[in-house]
């Protein structure tokens, strides 16, 4: 199994101080740093300083939203980062959802589904150094006559690829996005995994997906997010979790259009998801926190002693998990590289 960590993109401070954490969760046995693209400070150029600073940890964008970009600019940028990094990229995909895509970007949140397949269609075919022709539902290259200048043609990528296949990870949670992520990506990135209820909740998607999936593609690796800490007296950094669960949960949407709140509900949260998203529209979102049950903290996080997180992590391994990535929990700046190399200890043990 492999360790990945995340960047905080709300982090205070300076880049460069960011960036040497990294170098240090390097040294530490961290084998993937992803820095993460919302509302934000672009992950490109952060990406891009990370490679050049880094020598052996692979990088990852988690992720690059696939409406803010052109498809081709999506594969030029990925092809860019490839570069730099030597070949240690990779190009984390997903929708986000409609209050950051229309909200912020001003782009109508439509057809995430469709979209996102032929992005991942067009990005290989750049990678290939192929001529882009693509004329899908939702994206045409070149631009059809009618509707430009009528004065494109089809052009390659001018530079050869590190890699004609970098890694995709694409995150999804819902059933047919998941089934698409197993049919196209490389790598399944899903949000507040629960090992065991991942077989039911996702199995059947999964499953559909794979037997769509191309025999030149190797087989798809889960990569899961969980806050990591050791210690005797878990209940303090299970709380710290509460606002971030009650804002997915309650927040992330209307009333009906939740992704996150859909989850939890098949996780069999179904009364407390609906409470958590009444409180927190109705502005009570202290009331909304207290509201998540503690059953889901403790089950979506490795928080505890260490035997505890041993067998949570022995819980992922066996749900088919490849990549566990961590956020440290109440880690100051200078433990954080000291939490990442005890992980790695426990992920070799296991």
């Amino acid at each position: 199994m492999l360790v990945g960590i995340y960047n905080e993109y709300s982090a205070k401070g300076s880049f460069r101080d960011l960036a040497g954490d990294v170098v240090a969760y390097e040294r530490a046995g961290a084998d993937i740093a992803y820095v993460a693209e919302v509302y934000t400070f672009d992950a490109v150029s952060q990406l891009g300083a990370l490679a050049a600073l880094t020598s052996t940890i692979r990088i990852g964008s988690a992720i690059l939203p696939i409406y803010t970009r052109t498809p081709s600019l999506i594969a030029m940028t990925a092809a860019g980062l490839d570069h730099v990094s030597e070949g240690r990229f990779i190009l984390g995909l997903g929708a986000s959802g409609p209050q950051v895509i229309e909200g912020f970007h001003g782009v109508p949140y439509t057809a995430p589904l469709g979209r996102t397949r032929e992005v991942v269609e067009i990005c290989r075919q750049v990678w290939r150094r192929e001529r882009v022709v693509h004329q899908g539902k939702h994206y045409r290259i070149p631009l059809p006559e009618d509707e430009g200048t009528g004065l494109g043609k089809p052009l390659k990528l001018i530079n050869t690829p590190v890699r004609s296949r970098i890694p995709i990870l694409i995150a999804s949670i819902g059933p047919k996005n998941v089934a698409m992520t197993a049919e196209l990506a490389d790598i399944w990135q899903p949000f507040f995994f629960l090992p065991e209820k991942a077989k039911d909740v996702w199995g059947q998607s999964l499953a559909d997906g794979a037997g769509k999936r191309a025999d030149d593609l190797p087989p798809l690796q889960i990569e899961a997010q969980a806050v990591f800490r050791i210690t005797d007296d878990p209940r303090p950094m299970l709380d710290a979790m509460r606002p971030t669960l009650a804002l997915y949960i309650g927040g992330m949407g209307a009333k009906g259009h939740n992704f996150y709140n859909d989850l939890v509900r098949r996780y069999g949260f179904e009364a407390e998801a609906e409470k958590i998203q009444d409180l927190y529209l109705a502005g009570k979102k202290q009331a909304a926190e207290a509201a998540v049950p503690e059953e889901l903290l403790r089950s979506v996080s490795l928080i505890g002693p260490e035997s505890h997180v041993r067998e949570r992590i022995a819980a992922y391994q066996e749900a088919g998990v490849t990549t566990l990535t961590i956020t440290p929990a109440g880690a100051t700046r200078d433990e954080r590289a000291g939490v990442v190399e005890q992980f790695r200890t426990l992920v070799d043990k296991s």
